[in-house]
């Protein structure tokens, strides 16, 4: 199925000169997707995981170069497509230095399942050289269209019951939805699980506890949508406060898990700590009410890093919580300022939170939202009211991205 993430990657190549890099979890499309930006041009990929590809890529620049056709004269740019490259230990100096030398001859499109985060690690920058386009699975919204918007907000769109509940059940990633098929969902969940947990662990990080790290990541499916208390972890675990720290921060970088910060500036008595920690796949959470939470965490989540990576400004998700045990699932705010709060409930009989007012006067926030998941689709922009609101969850996720 088409993803919305061709039509940005074929904007990039028209507007912009920079590499495009494509960043997302294993399996949720990305190869797919650099491989439909390329049908109607002239292209060449190459995949790290490939021993063919993996030794032209380590012989060097030129080499690479000259396979991909840049030591000719061409009427039109070819599109270079390198597919896990972020496995090879000098891939940023390579990129660099491909770019600086050939950037100009040909598009670009580097894609990985490990984050392709220059900034936290060490060795070359690329500063100047890339835009980070962040792939999300499945939501709402991509069901309902994949064309390009220059706002942040669309227009409520119904999307079909069925496929709500399928996306629900199998989660957001292409192969497990599309199929709809129980079986299937079962067997590609272990082994995407197993491959996630042994082989990119150690491909990727030089974290030698691996099962240490397997119990925690069984724990945190238990913790989705809850507060991170390191000191618990640790002695479940066996170790120390630091180390699950450390590795809760290499389960994000897999793209196991995300955390979420709460929100302080101009809330009393407000936590400041401790995040909460939320799943990438929403399908492994038992709990329902759980599981609700984390799916409208990861269509918020998808929703600002779109918005950024799109240039519409800086976005962030965050959550709400005070000393007096107040708290509000979740602030988005949109160039450092509070925008929107959410509240998420299984039912639309449920009186709206108070603590939604009392939020949205501390931090000026413009709307408030309690999501209910079995209230009707209503065809009504939700971003039409200003003052808290119950509105039915498929209709806010139908504006989002």
């Amino acid at each position: 199925m088409k993803r919305l993430y061709e039509e940005v990657l074929l904007d990039h190549l028209i507007n912009n000169r920079q590499m495009a890099f494509l960043s997302g979890p294993r399996q949720v499309g990305k190869t797919t997707t650099v491989k439909a930006v390329g049908v109607d041009r002239d292209y060449s990929y190459l995949n790290w995981d490939v021993p063919e590809d993996n030794r032209l890529i380590a012989k060097g620049v030129e080499g690479v170069a000259e396979a991909g056709g840049l030591l000719e004269l061409r009427q039109d740019k070819p599109l270079l497509i390198f597919d896990e490259i972020h496995k090879y230990g000098r891939w940023k100096l390579f990129l660099k230095g491909f770019f600086d030398t050939h950037g100009e001859r040909c598009h670009t499109i580097v894609t990985g399942s490990g984050r392709l985060d220059v900034y936290k690690q060490g060795g070359d920058s690329l500063m100047g050289r890339y835009f980070l386009y962040r792939m999300h699975p499945l939501s709402v919204a991509e069901l309902a269209a994949t064309s390009l918007r220059d706002h942040e907000i669309g227009l409520p769109c119904k999307v079909d019951a069925d496929q709500i509940d399928g996306l629900f059940k199998f989660g957001g990633f292409p192969e497990p939805f599309l199929a709809g098929d129980t079986r299937f969902y079962n067997r590609w969940r272990r082994l995407r699980t197993e491959q996630l947990l042994m082989e990119d662990l150690r491909d990727l990080t030089r974290v030698q506890e691996v099962s240490q790290i397997r119990i925690l990541a069984e724990l945190i499916q238990y913790l989705a949508g809850q507060t991170v208390n390191y000191s618990n972890l640790a002695k479940q675990v066996t170790a120390s406060v630091d180390t699950i720290r450390r590795w809760i921060s290499t389960l994000e970088s897999l793209h196991y898990c995300f955390t979420i910060q709460p929100w302080h500036t101009n809330v009393p008595r407000a936590l400041r700590k401790q995040p909460k920690v939320f799943l990438w796949d929403w399908s492994l959470i038992q709990d329902k009410g759980a599981r609700h939470e984390n799916f409208i965490a990861s269509h918020l989540l998808k929703a600002v890093h779109w918005w950024t990576d799109f240039g519409l400004g800086t976005y962030a998700l965050h959550f709400l919580r005070d000393k007096d045990k107040r708290e509000v699932d979740f602030l988005v705010t949109r160039n450092a300022k509070p925008w929107f709060l959410v509240e998420v409930k299984s039912s639309g009989s449920r009186a709206i939170s108070k603590n939604l007012s009392y939020f949205q006067e501390k931090t000026g926030a413009k709307h408030a939202f309690q999501l209910a998941f079995d209230l009707d689709f209503v065809e009504q922009d939700c971003f039409s009211v200003q003052t808290p609101v119950r509105v039915p969850a498929t209709t806010f996720l139908s504006q989002l991205v």
